[in-house]
């Protein structure tokens, strides 16, 4: 995926991956403040070129920056994604600020965080010392990166603190981030850096890594007697099995909270990271009504341009009717029961679905039941899974419900499912 000119089309919130900084040139820095910041910490800050091997050519950019005298730079391992998964077709360089061109490797890896640490070739570059770093809401920040491959650039935004309603740590910045200018860092007026820049919702709501992560890879990374993985796609599968093991722990025990939709009683809002909605519709030109409520995370984890996992969603709909026979009803609940499925991946992703259905029994429900699975090719013991169930009986009232895990075990899919269906049932009288 070029994070130039293409946009990822990824559930939940955030339209764009690949952050980057508007003010098209460096001329174009808002406030004295920001052209000293530029002045200053420019020469930190550098280009980062994913190049096709085999007609020499950038596919995609990005931004990074130096946080050590010995050749270390940080950036988005979405920028150097691409090595990570076909690293028999592409390479990485950086191009410093005196537009000289250096061959990097990719030394660690954070993928549920969205960083990696690069090795470069030393050359006398000045660098950032990292250090913890908790602003006040409303503090100015800079960032900087490559916007487009327009030329570095900065851009001022405010500090506004940590996501709420997120799995892992987010910061939530007020200013305009383009593409290209993922991996490059957001600093205080002093040079402190308090995040990387990672994503963007547009009209001036971006998102930050977190310094904190960033210190723990690096750390990690330069560790005396650290070695570079042999397979970094193994890495991302290994960190991915253990952040899932992480948040599914946590669904549907029995704390979840429950929310009555007309003679149901289904989960809602299974974890803190969880955001839910609904709405109720009737018309007098149909037949029957709707109550539908969803739940979804805004947290997903990037792992190429054709694939990405940690996507978590659920959905409710209540059909009811006083004018269908039980006929005409249940044609209506089969009509609505059918179709859906996955968000499309690429085969070469993702094995072709497997389906099989069911019928269930619960205290006062009766289901007919749905279970599709799809793995992941080259990222070993992580599935898909989409899930659907749908009551039976009922003669003017039905329950949809749909539950969908992205880059999961199976056996903790199974559970997952088992404990969704086990928070199912009638609402009390």
């Amino acid at each position: 995926m070029s994070l130039v000119h293409r946009a990822l089309r990824i559930p939940g919130a955030l339209a764009v991956l690949g952050v980057a900084l508007v003010t098209g040139l460096p001329a174009q820095a808002g406030s004295p403040d920001a052209a000293l910041v530029y002045r200053r910490f420019a020469a930190r800050v550098v280009k980062i070129q994913s190049i096709e091997k085999r007609s020499g050519a950038k596919s995609a950019i990005g931004s990074g920056f130096f946080v050590s005298g010995s050749g270390h730079v940080v950036t988005n391992y979405h920028v150097v994604s691409e090595l990570i998964n076909r690293p028999e077709r592409y390479r990485a360089e950086l191009v410093d600020g005196g537009e000289r061109s250096r061959t990097v490797e990719v030394l660690a890896i954070d993928v549920v965080h969205d960083l990696a640490v690069l090795q470069a070739e030393p050359a006398g570059d000045p660098w950032f010392a990292l250090a913890p770093a908790s602003p006040d809401r409303g503090t100015r920040l800079y960032s900087m990166g490559h916007p487009h491959d327009l030329g570095l650039s900065i851009v001022e935004g405010t500090y506004n603190g940590l996501l709420e309603h997120t799995l892992y740590p987010k910061i939530h910045f007020t200013g305009s981030i383009n593409p290209g200018m993922s991996g490059g860092p957001t600093v205080s007026a002093e040079g402190v850096v308090v995040g990387v820049n990672v994503s963007t919702a547009g009209e001036q709501v971006s998102f930050l890594v977190p310094v904190d992560r960033v210190i723990a890879l690096v750390g990690e990374a330069t560790r005396p007697g650290y070695v570079r993985p042999d397979s970094l796609l193994r890495t991302v599968a290994q960190q991915l099995l253990s952040y899932q093991d992480t948040y599914l722990a946590r669904l549907f025990a029995d704390s979840t909270r429950t929310v009555t939709l007309g003679g149901y009683q289904v989960p809602t809002e299974p974890a803190p990271f969880f955001k839910c909605w609904g709405d109720a519709s009737h018309s007098r030109t149909r037949p029957y009504e709707t109550i539908e409520h969803q739940c979804s995370t805004d947290d997903y984890v990037f792992i190429s341009g054709e694939q990405w996992s940690g996507v978590l969603t659920l959905q409710h709909t209540v059909l009811s009717t006083r004018d269908l026979n039980r006929f005409r009803f249940y044609s209506l609940l089969t009509s609505q029961f059918s179709g859906d499925g996955f968000e499309f991946q690429g085969r070469e992703v993702v094995t072709p679905q497997r389906c099989t259905t069911g019928n269930v029994r619960q205290p006062g429900l009766a289901l007919t039941t749905v279970f599709c699975t799809r793995r992941y090719r080259k990222l070993d013991g992580l599935y898909d899974v989409f899930f659907k169930a749908a009551t039976l009986g009922d003669p003017s009232s039905g329950l949809i419900t749909t539950l969908t895990l992205s880059g999961v075990t199976f056996e903790n899919a199974r559970r997952v499912v088992e404990r969704f269906l086990a928070s199912l049932g009638r609402a009390p009288e």
